[in-house]
């Protein structure tokens, strides 16, 4: 089929679209989840060296039209100062592209994520805004190489103690950010994206209407139960990103 790209089937593209769908379902209810797991399918789907450039594209489609649907609860001060690091962290990962074991990232990535969801936090005047320019560097740098930093990102807004709207949305606009500057940096690189051009349209298509489901659901769920299972998810994927990063494999993978 002339639309699909080389060594794609039509299953496994109407595959990947139904699984955009869902992921940006889970994430426009949660904040997190459906990056790393489209990235996943993605992994198993297209080749090595296209996998972060599309997951990028994709999931600035759909964190776009999450932003969208979620701008009135974002906290803007936070976005603009995570920003700063966001364009720093991108110009020096796209110059330290595939020069860095990626294992290492992985394990420095689930290591913070678990002490930003579990340890307490130092209450130092300043830190939280110094800390999102950091977060907004290092989490750029990272999602050169991880492609989905999403859970990172979260576990930086955690210490603002934004209610569960205020932190989906302002999730979704500072990721908005970050892959634009992403997809910009892969083209100046001459990564070769225009025959996924059509495939990557129909699954931000099927992604914005899984954040349209994924937002109404938010609507309804409990801050408290919605606190619980963000940071089950975090604590998740923070230990099976330690699990590939010591090279652990799951029975049967």
């Amino acid at each position: 089929m002339v639309l699909l790209p080389p060594g794609i089937d039509p299953f496994t593209a109407l595959l990947l679209i139904v699984i955009s769908f869902f992921t940006s379902a889970l994430t426009a209810a949660f904040g997190i989840g459906g990056g790393v797991a489209m990235l996943g399918a993605l992994a198993g789907a297209a080749p090595a060296n296209v996998i972060i450039a599309v997951h990028g594209i994709v999931q600035l489609g759909s964190n776009t039209g999450r932003a969208i649907l979620q701008r009135a609860h974002a906290h803007w001060p936070a976005v603009a100062r995570f920003m700063v690091g966001a364009v720093l962290g991108v110009a020096l990962g796209a110059w330290l592209f595939v020069q860095l074991p990626e294992k290492v990232l992985l394990g420095l990535l689930g290591v913070f994520i678990l002490s930003m969801v579990w340890l307490p936090k130092p209450r130092i005047p300043g830190l939280s805004k110094a800390g999102l320019v950091l977060g907004g560097a290092i989490s750029s740098v990272l999602t050169m190489f991880v492609g989905a930093t999403g859970p990172f990102v979260q576990a930086i807004l955690l210490p603002l103690g934004l209610d569960r709207k205020g932190l989906v949305a302002t999730h979704a606009v500072m990721m908005v950010g970050q892959h634009l500057l992403k997809v910009i940096a892969f083209g100046l690189l001459g990564v070769a994206l225009v025959e996924w051009l059509p495939l990557i349209a129909a699954m931000i298509v099927s992604g914005f209407i899984g954040t349209v489901t994924g937002t109404k659901l938010l609507e309804k769920l409990p801050e408290h139960l919605f606190q619980i299972v963000l940071k089950g998810l975090l604590t998740l994927i923070a230990l099976d990103l330690l699990r590939r990063a010591v090279g652990v494999r799951l029975p049967g993978l």
